[in-house]
């Protein structure tokens, strides 16, 4: 039984602010450790439950974050960037299941350091007209490959956006939201209980199941005009508006390359201050 685990940081335990997770600060060496304590928590969940082989794909910023001194020793991890399918790196290796670990709400909506993909620059993303989070954009792309999604952890409103988009996954609350950059955490011994069990737990969804293909939309807002302009150069990009740009694909796995362009694009074309 082959598990992929997709870890990003933002909804780890106790991340609440940018340092916590901006390679390189103080914090963010503090704040490596707890991650990777969140990860051997799931990790040892899913070997007790009969995994036989995880593969952990870094999933946040740099892909440089998880401490693998410290990693279960049982685990494969994939680290650094460039990454074809980027947070989604191995869903494609026939994988019977996949674990979104530290996963955080999308932009435009409450939660703790809630983005998605560019930090601040995107206001919203929708998905054939569903607004969307990274976690629900992964979910597509895993149901393309026939994957399904076992474990969501985050805060609570990383909790409640998998309830609709992953509704039969187990969900682990590691904190609660009071604002963008402030949270109610649970210590590392609540948090490492809780994800083992529901990582445990989860492996009864395990198994690969029928293949989802077909075609997508994405629509994307800015929060200027000119990172509208900038994107829409890449060609089968449209400006829809003035700060909007939206795009098809004919699979899940070309719409979200596609996404990849339009990210970098749109974070390049950022100046400074003024944005």
């Amino acid at each position: 039984m082959r598990i992929l685990i997709s870890a990003d940081m933002e909804g780890a335990t106790g991340v609440t602010w940018t340092d916590d997770v901006v390679p390189g600060s103080p914090q963010w060496q503090r704040f490596r450790g707890m991650f990777t304590g969140d990860v051997n928590a799931v990790l040892a969940g899913l070997y007790a439950a009969g995994a036989t082989d995880v593969l952990v794909n870094e999933a946040h910023s740099s892909q440089r974050n998880l401490l693998l001194e410290d990693l279960d020793e049982r685990a494969r991890m994939l680290t650094g960037r460039h990454k074809p399918l980027s947070m989604m790196q191995g869903i494609d290796s026939g994988v019977d299941g996949v674990v979104f670990l530290g996963y955080h709400a999308g932009a435009g909506f409450d939660g703790v350091l809630s983005h998605t993909y560019l930090e601040n620059q995107i206001t919203g993303v929708w998905l054939d007209d569903v607004p969307a989070s990274e976690g629900r954009l992964n979910a597509a792309m895993a149901a393309e490959y026939g994957v399904p999604v076992l474990l969501v952890s985050g805060d609570d409103q990383t909790c409640e956006d998998a309830r609709d988009y992953a509704p039969d996954a187990e969900l682990v609350q590691v904190k609660e939201c009071v604002s963008r950059y402030a949270a109610i955490c649970l210590p590392p011994a609540r948090t490492a209980k809780l994800l083992e069990t529901g990582a445990r737990e989860s492996m009864a969804l395990a198994g690969r199941a029928e293949r989802t293909p077909g075609r997508h939309r994405i629509e994307v807002e800015f929060d200027a005009s000119h990172l509208a302009q900038a994107t829409a150069v890449i060609p089968t990009v449209e400006q829809t508006g003035t700060r909007r740009v939206a795009f098809e694909a004919p699979s899940m796995t070309e719409a979200m390359k596609a996404f990849k362009v339009v990210t970098a694009i749109a974070a390049g074309a950022v100046q400074g201050i003024y944005g």
